[in-house]
């Protein structure tokens, strides 16, 4: 059984007992939430797809840690301009392990 949840205005495939790093939410390390914004529902042959959303579908989740990624480095060079610029970006996230899919 999985589903595809959205969240931070992406979307993701997860199932029962996955690790997955999502943007950033404003919840404590180790405490239990609820994503009830979820697109499609699989759980064997049947198939739930919702329009937009699935009705009274949703994802119990336990948060494992805040962080952040690893950097990204932003390098832009003009060439004979004498122009370089150097900057970097480290996007902020919440690791979630997925604990139950009710649909």
């Amino acid at each position: 059984m999985y589903a595809v949840i959205k969240t931070g205005g992406k979307q993701y495939r997860v199932a029962a007992g996955e690790k997955i790093k999502i943007e950033q939410i404003p919840a404590d390390v180790g405490t239990e939430i609820t994503i009830d914004q979820i697109l499609m529902v699989v759980e064997g042959e049947s198939i739930k797809v919702g329009a937009p959303l699935v009705a009274g579908a949703s994802v119990k989740a336990t948060v494992l840690s805040q962080g952040r990624h690893k950097k990204v480095e932003i390098f832009k060079m003009r060439r004979r301009k004498h122009y370089q610029k150097h900057q970097g970006h480290r996007q902020n996230f919440t690791e979630i392990r997925i604990e139950a899919i009710s649909a």
